[in-house]
């Protein structure tokens, strides 16, 4: 297992380089980005007569490199990431790229982490009984709940709660992790009651769709492995039914889950976009709305890198997670 983990490690590296390049061709493509017309503001202002507007034109090229081919500007960006771990600057915060994503990383992965756990932890045993209960009247609600969910837009959901919220509870503050109170405050534990208060409804909003189509899989996933014959054969021995779907049907059908997994990482950072959008998030997903629409370049270059790097690192840790779960894996 260590070999392989090497292994894979060493075959993320020229990934990691192809997703940097592919980034930044990306960030690179559209014409015209926000420091080219930060640049034509400063020559219209030199036309006007504005001192100093040379010397400053001068300047910004120089510090991002616009003065030297795309090659050369590369080479800058992916070195200054790999040595120093500066992804640039953000030209619509004003600020470096690794500052803003520190002030909205810690409330992303509160929030996703908690949306994570708390989908697998209702998805998965109504999943079981669902699968255990099949044609059976509780089936087929969790089975409409599951299709209503998948089907209904997070956003409306959201909506729909807060307009709840402010209409029939006459709650003070709608949407956001903070009342405005708390907002900046130091570290308490009002704050921390107050976050919590806030928590429940975007990690209901959007662990909806997810909790549904999680109940689904494991669902469909469990009737397939009871109609086994090793499922068969433990049942034919008198193992008590408890025994035979727990330790030998859910470990096998959990697996496309764990492999899920993998591909939940990268929400870990980036959040749910529209949905924070629509709540009034602190987290990183508007951001990266902002930098995409406003052709902010570095900012928008650091989360497709990072975003791509932390998908290569869930499917690597799905995988050792699979082969742990389930004896029958083994990667050679």
């Amino acid at each position: 297992m260590i070999g392989y983990v090497i292994r894979r490690v060493l075959h993320m590296l020229p990934t990691l380089f192809l997703i940097s390049l592919v980034s930044f061709i990306v960030i690179q493509a559209p014409p015209g980005d926000m420091l080219t017309a930060k640049l034509a503001r400063l020559e219209e202002e030199m036309g006007q007569g504005r001192t100093g507007s040379r010397e400053e034109i001068a300047a910004l090229r120089a510090k991002h490199h616009l003065d030297e081919p795309l090659v050369m500007q590369y080479l800058h960006w992916i070195g200054a990431i790999v040595l120093h771990g500066d992804f640039g600057d953000s030209f619509t915060y004003e600020m470096k790229v690794m500052d803003l994503f520190r002030n909205r990383l810690g409330m992303t992965f509160l929030l996703t982490l908690a949306t994570l756990v708390c989908t697998w932890v209702v998805a998965i045993p109504l999943g079981i009984y669902s699968a255990t209960h099949q044609n059976q009247t509780s089936d087929y609600v969790f089975t409409l709940l599951g299709f209503l969910g998948v089907a209904t837009p997070n956003f409306l959901i959201a909506l729909v709660f807060m307009f709840v919220q402010a209409t029939v509870f006459e709650a003070s503050s709608v949407g956001g992790l903070l009342s405005p109170a708390f907002v900046g405050a130091p570290l308490s534990w009002a704050k921390a009651k107050d976050f919590l208060d806030h928590l429940w409804l975007p990690v209901v909003v959007i662990g909806s769709a997810g909790t549904a189509s999680v109940m689904r899989i494991m669902r469909g996933n469990l009737i397939d492995v009871l109609t086994q014959q090793h499922i068969q054969t433990g049942r034919a021995k008198g193992l008590a039914e408890r025994v035979v779907v727990w330790k030998y049907g859910v470990r096998i059908a959990i697996n496309p889950l764990i492999s899920r997994l993998g591909l939940e990482l990268p929400h870990l950072f980036s959040g749910a976009v529209v949905i924070s959008i629509v709540l009034g998030l602190p987290t990183a997903g508007p951001i990266f709305l902002t930098a995409l629409t406003t052709q902010d370049m570095y900012l928008a270059g650091a989360f497709l890198l990072l975003s791509a790097t932390f998908l290569l690192v869930g499917n690597l840790l799905a995988d050792i997670l699979l082969a742990w779960v389930d004896p029958r894996i083994r990667y050679e």
